[in-house]
């Protein structure tokens, strides 16, 4: 019997040990990679996915539990499919992280910048390091699908002179050395991820200040305007509206919008009123905003 307990408790421990898989769009090294690092704060299971859609087929056939993805960047703006994507796929979103894209370039242990014949990275990452690359014309620069990929290409096969543009994360996971650190363009070039479930978040209420709603309005004049009064008159800080075509009827639209708010009771004022002035109202997520 004593024997039995003690099996039983160890399956507890070992169960309680066990780390949730967290997908994400890339590789190691990647920025989406950084965002799981961070945001849970521990080493967490990767399940790297080539592209968002298989991103989405991991979460939804229990291949990971949770799923990092991003949504927008501030100088490129929204990743309109993602909202898609996470809209189909009744998908929840559970949290945010806001990363500093800091781009940086690497290459084998014992080269320098004169020794660099070629660069290969995303197109993005390119071009937010034109500046940089311009000051050194004699460099061919190759576009490649990953930034991570490339750095470990890199490492895996020993290349030398080639660089690669991409994460802190990814040198030191790639063993490359950083020969001109933070090269991007601009500065405050910030991408906001969102952390997605099957599940719904089990968060607090009194912890929750921030909600992602999607709703479509009939086309009469003002409605939207009678919407966003709404959001007002209910204390709602609107941080985002995102309209996207609805495929099956031209020229509707629906509307993927972010709040805040100080207190749920007022968020949930808002909710039971527009549900009832919408089409297809849908909470896509409550969570907290970790800027506030």
């Amino acid at each position: 019997m004593a024997q039995n307990l003690t099996f039983l408790n160890s399956l507890m421990v070992q169960k309680t040990k066990m780390k949730e898989k967290i997908a994400i769009q890339g590789i190691k090294g990647s920025f989406h990679h950084q965002v799981a690092l961070e945001y849970f704060q521990e080493n967490v299971a990767i399940d790297e996915c080539l592209s968002f859609e298989a991103l989405a087929d991991s979460l939804i056939n229990n291949q990971s539990q949770l799923a990092v993805i991003a949504i927008e960047n501030s100088i490129a703006g929204s990743i309109i499919p993602n909202y898609a994507l996470i809209d189909k796929n009744n998908f929840h979103i559970i949290g945010e992280y806001y990363l500093d894209i800091i781009q940086n370039l690497m290459v084998l242990n014992g080269q320098n910048l004169e020794e660099i014949q070629e660069v290969h990275s995303h197109p993005m990452a390119l071009l937010q390091c034109m500046d940089f690359l311009k000051k050194h014309p004699n460099i061919k620069l190759v576009e490649d699908k990953d930034t991570a990929e490339t750095a470990r290409r890199i490492h895996q096969n020993q290349i030398k002179g080639i660089a690669a543009i991409g994460s802190k994360v990814a040198a030191e996971l790639y063993d490359l050395n950083i020969i001109a650190p933070e090269i991007q363009k601009v500065n405050n070039n910030m991408t906001r991820f969102f952390i997605i479930s099957k599940e719904k978040s089990q968060v607090n209420k009194e912890e929750i200040n921030k909600a992602s709603i999607k709703f479509e309005l009939d086309d009469t004049p003002g409605s939207l305007a009678t919407v966003l009064n709404v959001m007002t008159n209910c204390k709602l800080n609107l941080t985002k509206i995102q309209s996207m075509p609805i495929i099956e009827t031209p020229f509707q639209y629906s509307f993927f919008v972010d709040v805040v708010f100080e207190k749920y009771k007022h968020y949930e004022k808002a909710v039971k009123v527009l549900e009832i002035m919408t089409n297809k109202f849908k909470v896509l997520g409550e969570y907290r905003n970790k800027k506030q």
